[in-house]
């Protein structure tokens, strides 16, 4: 009965999430919303970022924080989920991998990376990430950030990365679950053939860059969304007083961030 119900969760959060992000395509006019997951701050030195950037210092700190797990340079990378492409876009452009490939079921973020982004090595196609359509072993390095709660066969999803990674490739993963089924999740990603490298809980580091990052996001929120979704947007975006926040905050949901390395015969 549980899995049943958190399959129909899944599911109906994979389609809002299309719903949104076409809707956030529609009245994003000026394409100030290239990042929409929690963010990361810590008391590191301080991320160097180009002026243009600066306003999305704490999303692309997440990014930062995982795909520096490993060397990406000269190596081919597959983001899954990308949404609106910010992610896609500082990994092609500060990290230099050979090729980047941001995938995501939303045909029009997809339309819209196309059109906005223009770099070296970095393309968009609209694919879902339970059949990604790509032939085997071919990636170096698949990332993915914020997007697996939606998926609603979390195991395919897997399956579907080992497929496309080459041998001894990395799978860069970090999302968010409720507390009691990450360790779960762990057993769910050893099966599919991932050796866990490294595990982390950064809920205090994400809970921190929406502190810091509370202002700058509900202005946003005033000025793209109309009034009667502001609630439902506050909620999405994490914004301080919203049950989202409020999960993080009381442990009830925890933001976990793994490096895996396929070590299994393809």
């Amino acid at each position: 009965m549980m899995l049943a119900k958190e399959i129909f969760l899944r599911k109906l959060m994979k389609h809002l999430s299309r719903i949104w992000y076409s809707y956030i395509s529609r009245i994003d006019k000026n394409s100030e919303a290239t990042f929409l997951n929690y963010g990361y701050a810590d008391n590191k030195k301080e991320l160097q970022l180009l002026k243009n950037d600066e306003s999305n210092r704490y999303p692309i700190q997440l990014y930062n924080h995982v795909a520096t797990a490993i060397t990406l340079e000269g190596l081919d990378v597959l983001e899954v989920g990308c949404g609106r492409g910010g992610g896609t876009s500082f990994i092609a452009r500060y990290l230099k991998p050979r090729s980047i490939i941001g995938v995501d079921l939303c045909k029009k973020s997809m339309n819209f990376c196309n059109k906005y982004y223009s770099i070296k090595g970095l393309s968009f196609s609209w694919r879902n990430a339970l059949n990604l359509l790509f032939k085997g072993e071919n990636f170096h390095v698949v990332i993915n950030v914020e997007s697996s709660h939606c998926y609603e066969d979390i195991n395919r999803f897997f399956n579907e990365v080992h497929r496309v990674l080459k041998p001894n490739g990395y799978f860069l993963f970090a999302d968010f679950r409720n507390r009691k089924s990450i360790t779960h999740l762990k057993e769910q990603l050893k099966k599919s053939q991932f050796n866990i490298i490294k595990e982390e809980i950064i809920t205090h580091n994400v809970i921190k860059a929406l502190d810091i990052d509370n202002e700058r996001r509900i202005e946003l929120i005033r000025k793209l969304v109309p009034k009667f979704l502001h609630k439902f947007t506050k909620n999405f975006s994490g914004i301080k007083g919203s049950k989202t926040y409020k999960s993080f905050v009381t442990g009830e949901k925890e933001y976990f961030y793994f490096v895996l390395k396929d070590t299994a015969s393809h």
